[in-house]
């Protein structure tokens, strides 16, 4: 083969995918570095199967460079565990090189360069070592010998990890090789075998040959990790407050998306440091038992709901219906204590009102500690005061947890929101300028308003609200409010839609004279 074309990468992805999953038990049972919580067999697996799908969900007439490219991104969305980040990386680094070329030696030169500059403490005698001896031993081979090259660097990659059990201490001691070694060498000797055309079905793990002694990660006591969604600035000082605060940091991806891997003693505060950075999603929190750390304890007993409020008036409303409030400046996101705090006070399962989109990364991640505590949470897609109003208006108690959620979600979904506020600045919006002093509305999270005085926009936002149909309108005036609002917006619906209900709460919310809800 002189190239590695698209079909060929097709297959290679689910050859590894499919080797890595038949290794995987064997891989778990070599994991003792840095924490033995034997899952990186597994963790390899899936992040291999993650790019193989990506792979294969596409057309069949894609160039190669597409191919490498979705590859890459599967891989990085799909990574699970210190050692599938950095197979990631090192897909990436292939795929950088492989998209506009054949040259097999830059490319795994590339990917352990990636590899090593993802790590912020490198370690050898682990996956690293593995890639750098295979790229290594490869740079003097004839670059159009694509056969001959991977079939040496896979031939080098096995001899690599076999040293690594006299690389590291712990893995001497427990007479192992490295388990994230082992998954990239079945890696490579399966790109080998594409390549080459010999694939053997079956790749080898070498079996541990003493009793497995762990090595304790001092300060660890979760696996926090997540995608991020930030610039290459804001991720520079994302590594640097990460690396004071845990272990195994390993940050790989760019062009604004990232995954991010962290062993710390407390997860709150590497979640809120990637809140600060950009936008966290898919966050999973996962607690290392082998750590010196206690155990979490359990979730209470009961049923529960968590609502977050940014207005005295909100949170007493929210009390009031039997929620356990999370108070927040307004602006402002709640901490993952406080957040934490609530969920375990609420109960055994616990429905979660974020009531801002800015929140909801707070929530779940807390929602995920509570999980491992023993909790059964759901976070709610709350995005306004007036959506949670509208969900813990329809919570029972009584029913099962699941219907419960979905019928608070239903009815969430189906409140459309409004609010309006004050400019502070000029800007560019979807209805027009907007200067310093301008009132908005705005609907469902658009501007749709510009006026001049608060009286005016909100009418004008409320008719457009209920021309879409509703029954119900809820009005939440704000500690900005102008003296009588309510009233004088209920004589304008009095007018003009006497057919619908309205329900009016003082909410006492800083920056919003008043939230508009429509059901």
């Amino acid at each position: 083969m002189e190239i590695l074309d698209p079909p060929a990468v097709r297959r290679w992805a689910r050859l590894a995918a499919d080797a890595l999953g038949r290794a995987r038990t064997e891989i778990d049972a070599l994991n003792v570095f840095p924490v033995a919580d034997g899952d990186t067999g597994t963790n390899l697996h899936l992040t291999m199967l993650s790019a193989a799908e990506a792979v294969e969900s596409l057309p069949d007439d894609v160039d190669a460079a597409v191919v490498w490219q979705t590859l890459s991104y599967g891989a990085l969305v799909g990574a699970r565990g210190n050692s599938g980040v950095i197979v990631s990386q090192a897909l990436r680094g292939l795929a950088e090189v492989l998209k506009e070329g054949s040259d097999l030696r830059a490319g795994l030169r590339r990917a352990a360069t990636l590899a090593r500059e993802a790590v912020a403490r490198p370690v050898e005698g682990t996956v690293l070592s593995v890639l750098e001896s295979a790229a290594g031993a490869v740079q003097d081979a004839d670059a159009d010998d694509l056969r001959a090259v991977a079939l040496r660097a896979a031939e080098e990659a096995r001899a690599a990890l076999r040293r690594t059990t006299g690389q590291l201490d712990v893995l001497a001691r427990s007479g192992v090789v490295d388990a994230g070694g082992a998954g990239a060498a079945i890696v490579l000797e399966t790109l080998a075998s594409v390549i080459s055309g010999s694939s053997t079905g079956h790749y080898d793990v070498p079996a541990p040959i003493a009793r497995v002694t762990p090595m304790a990660e001092v300060g660890a006591g979760y696996e926090v990790m997540y995608l991020l969604d930030a610039d290459d600035r804001a991720v520079r000082a994302l590594r640097e407050e990460l690396d004071a605060m845990g272990d195994s940091l390993v940050v790989v991806g760019g062009e604004g998306l990232w995954n991010v891997h962290v062993h710390v003693a407390e997860a709150g505060p590497a979640v809120e440091a990637g809140v600060r950075a950009g936008r966290p999603h898919r966050i999973r929190i996962t607690y290392l038992a082998e750590s010196t750390h206690r155990a979490p304890s359990r979730g209470a007993a009961g049923r529960g709901v968590v609502a977050v409020a940014a207005g005295a008036g909100i949170a007493a409303l929210f009390e009031e219906c039997g929620a356990v409030v999370v108070r927040r400046a307004p602006g402002a996101r709640p901490t993952l204590p406080a957040m934490l705090a609530a969920i375990r006070q609420a109960g055994g399962e616990v429905a979660v009102l974020p009531n801002d989109e800015g929140v909801r990364a707070v929530a779940a991640a807390a929602a995920q500690i509570a999980r491992e505590d023993g909790a059964t949470v759901s976070v709610l897609p709350t995005e306004a005061t007036v959506q949670g109003l509208a969900a813990l208006a329809v919570h029972d108690p009584l029913r099962r947890f699941d219907d419960d959620v979905v019928a608070m979600t239903d009815a969430a979904g189906h409140t459309r929101r409004g609010h309006v506020m004050v400019a502070d600045r000029e800007a560019f919006t979807s209805a027009g300028v907007c200067r310093p002093g301008d009132v908005l509305g705005l609907i469902d999270g658009d501007v749709a308003v510009i006026g001049d005085t608060v009286d005016h926009v909100a009418a004008t936002v409320v008719d457009r609200m209920v021309a879409g149909g509703g029954e119900l309108v809820t009005l939440v005036t704000g500690a900005q409010a102008p003296t009588g609002l309510a009233d004088r917006v209920e004589d304008h619906l009095r007018r003009t839609r006497p057919d619908v209900d309205l329900v009016v709460y003082d909410g006492e919310q800083g920056g919003y004279p008043l939230l508009i809800g429509v059901e």
